[in-house]
């Protein structure tokens, strides 16, 4: 896909401006002032990081699409019965940063799967890993920057968690969610190796490690 900015900006100029957009982000957050525009913008950071990583993926097949649609719809109604019977993650709700809700479920949420498990398969490839130490090893990356994210979710109004602490069996729904998902996109044969892959990841998630210890 040669959408903006690629072929007309180099990649090491990308990678700067995703570094320089997660830092003006933190701030962003930070500033009593700024804090609720920012968290109204949160899925259009999101998505500004999904179209990134679009551009720069090849290449795009029948397989690369219906891989991404099951991906986003399997993530989406994950979650649907995640808030609906407090089996699956716990008992949680979704609060204003993550958008437009349907059966209180953000859109966005299946997008957020599709993003997390291409890049973290994106960055175990770069390695050239074997595909069973990648299906075992992509989601840890997943689980870790969700640990993270947790710390910070409640007070960016992505999501608050009925219980005064994050119950366990989320992060192992998160690990086996995210092996299910890794191993589809060996099943299809789906084998990113996205050049903004990591930066993205780095960025997002010393971006999250900051806010949870900075963000009142």
């Amino acid at each position: 896909m040669d959408l903006y900015p690629k072929n007309k900006i180099s990649v090491a100029s990308v990678k700067r401006f995703i570094v320089i957009f997660y830092i003006i982000g933190l701030i962003g957050f930070l500033i009593p002032e700024t804090k609720h525009i920012f968290i109204l913008i949160t899925p259009l950071a999101l998505l500004l990081s999904v179209y990134l990583l679009a551009i720069y993926h090849k290449p795009y097949t029948q397989n690369t699409v219906l891989l991404f649609l099951l991906i986003y719809f399997l993530g989406y109604f994950i979650e649907v019965a995640g808030v609906k019977t407090s089996l699956i993650f716990g008992s949680y709700e979704y609060g204003k940063a993550m958008g437009v809700k349907v059966l209180e479920t953000p859109l966005i949420i299946g997008i957020n799967w599709l993003y997390l498990t291409y890049i973290s398969v994106s960055i175990m490839n770069s390695f050239k890993t074997k595909p069973w130490v990648t299906i075992l090893s992509a989601p840890l990356l997943m689980l870790i920057y969700d640990i993270v994210l947790e710390q910070v979710a409640p007070k960016m109004d992505m999501w608050n968690w009925q219980s005064s602490s994050v119950p366990i069996k989320n992060y192992f729904a998160w690990y086996i969610i995210g092996v299910v998902f890794v191993a589809l996109f060996k099943l299809f044969k789906i084998e990113p190796n996205n050049p903004i892959a990591k930066v993205l990841f780095v960025s997002q998630f010393l971006f999250f490690f900051m806010l949870s210890f900075l963000l009142n």
